[in-house]
């Protein structure tokens, strides 16, 4: 047995931070982060993957969003700490689950900002000629969006309030481009046979629409719901106001997809739809629909809100990614180094600048939006969903770390566990192949980085429950209908997910519990 190791309660340098976010500046932040690229391809990507039926992917992803938001916030009142995606699984399931949550995050992180930079270019290139050619990022296009990212970088490098105050003013801008395009795409062009054209309201069948939440980019449009959540460290009353910034975020978020989604639907050309909708070939969606209406006062207007917007939600982004890479950093995944705050700013930088380096490694082999953002939904997903187990963990063995604002914790976090497991598991099994063994070589890093300070064995004990939940993921969508082989055959492997999900949420707590009750922090 080696030494113990450090208490995890006030690692880091938390007094530094600025408390200066109010309501409207954290209803601001979660908008502002969610409005970004996701407005500008969701509803392209979506009728692609489940044609009309892609209406219903926002309304079941808004739905389990919302449940797995409602332990998030309680977890973000009660415990209030920047970085607490990363933070609350360490300190409730021990240095395992938080250097496995800190390995999704960083790189959900990364790839988030490569995304919003790629589609900043994509739409760019109709101004700026070759920056998106056949298909994928030039070598210029890539180098456009290392630029901006960069320039969005050192804004965040002067402090939160300074970022809270140009989110704000961004944010009202960013909203006000896509209620115009709803209404003018409509007005011009409405063609209600398209519910039934191109094969039918779900031509590729039903389970289209539970795909295409992760793989469309239903989820990475919506994820930035969590953005308040992770700044709650700088929230001046976070038990008050993160519940109802979060909230109101996710439902005026996807109550604007849904009617974007619905508005893309009703407003193609009956005859773009003679192969269906997957014959659909747009590299700026809803750009190249206003020019194909002769709308060229919209397109102008979306092309223009194609810079700004992506870019308002990657400012956003910037800034609550430096805190969850902070947070790793103060679960000691990283070096300290990352856990350093900035006196006069009041940032970590050094977090900032390290995940404008991942993010170009994200960036500079990838060919563009798609390509990436399906890998986000899944890391995003998995984070969220040890984030239910750490607040199950906290209401049995440490209930002073959570707020009580959320009655029926007892129901909702193990609902949002199998909830984030289904939505996991419907990303498909093309998806999962790649990022479940990426977070899988997470362990090996932690056995790398504490062999020398923890006892390995009875660490990888306490996160066996992890381990195996990523390992039942993999096999049942090798087996099942989502992608996977078919040997287990619909409804049953999503039966099988849920019941797993039941199992392996109460064998978590369990774990944890036990842990706290070995380690009190």
């Amino acid at each position: 047995m080696t030494a113990e190791p450090p208490t995890p309660s006030k690692p880091g340098q938390d007094h530094k931070l600025r408390r200066e976010l109010g309501f409207w500046s954290l209803t601001g932040i979660a908008f502002g982060a969610i409005i970004g690229s996701g407005w500008l391809f969701g509803a392209f990507y979506g009728a692609a993957a489940a044609g009309p039926a892609a209406v219903l992917s926002w309304v079941i992803a808004g739905a389990a969003l919302t449940l797995i938001a409602l332990v998030l916030v309680e977890l973000g009142s009660g415990t209030p700490e920047s970085g607490g995606l990363v933070r609350w699984p360490f300190i409730a399931n021990g240095p395992l689950a938080g250097t496995l949550v800190g390995w999704a995050v960083l790189l959900a992180v990364a790839n988030s900002m490569a995304a919003q930079a790629s589609a900043i270019v994509q739409y760019a290139d109709r101004y700026l000629p070759g920056l998106f050619v056949d298909g994928s990022l030039s070598v210029s296009g890539k180098a456009v969006g290392a630029a901006l990212l960069l320039v969005l970088v050192v804004l965040n490098w002067f402090g939160v309030k300074l970022f809270a105050r140009l989110n704000l003013v961004a944010t009202v801008i960013k909203v006000l481009i896509p209620v115009v395009t709803v209404v003018a795409l409509l007005v011009s062009s409405f063609h209600p046979g398209n519910v039934s054209a191109g094969g039918g309201f779900a031509p590729y069948g039903w389970s289209a629409s539970l795909t295409a939440i992760a793989g469309a980019g239903i989820i990475y449009a919506l994820n930035g719901f969590a953005t308040p959540i992770e700044l709650s460290g700088e929230a001046r009353n976070p038990r008050r106001d993160i519940p109802r910034a979060v909230l109101t975020a996710i439902v005026l978020s996807v109550a604007l997809n849904v009617v974007l989604q619905l508005a893309f639907v009703l407003a193609v050309p009956e005859a773009s739809l003679s192969s269906g909708w997957t014959g659909l070939s747009f590299s700026s969606p809803f750009g190249e629909l206003a020019l194909l209406l002769n709308l060229g006062w919209l397109a102008t207007l979306i092309y223009a809100d194609a810079v700004f917007s992506p870019s308002g939600s990657t400012y956003v982004m910037v800034a609550a990614g430096s805190r969850e890479t902070y947070g790793v950093a103060k679960n000691r995944g990283l070096p300290r180094r990352f856990a350093a705050v900035q006196d006069r700013a009041g940032v970590p930088r050094n977090a900032l600048a390290l995940n404008f380096v991942l993010s170009m490694v994200c960036l500079l082999p990838a060919e563009g939006w798609q390509e990436i953002i399906g890998m986000v939904g899944v890391l995003a997903l998995l984070t969220y969903s040890l984030c239910t187990v750490a607040a199950g963990t906290f209401r049995v063995a440490a209930p002073e770390r959570l707020a009580g604002w959320v009655r029926g914790l007892r129901w909702i976090a193990p609902a949002g566990f199998v909830v984030g497991s289904e939505l996991v598991y419907w990303a498909s099994w093309e998806t999962l192949r790649t990022a479940l063994p990426a977070m899988m070589a997470a362990v090996l890093l932690f056995v790398a980085l504490r062999r020398r300070e923890l006892d390995i064995m009875t660490e990888l004990r306490t996160g066996l429950w992890l381990l195996a939940f990523m390992s039942w993921q993999l096999v049942l969508s090798g087996l099942g209908t989502f992608g996977g082989a078919g040997i287990v055959p619909a409804p049953w492997d999503t039966v099988a997910v849920a019941v797993f999900g039941v199992l392996t949420y109460h064998w978590g707590v369990r774990s944890g519990a036990a842990y706290l009750r070995r380690r009190p922090s």
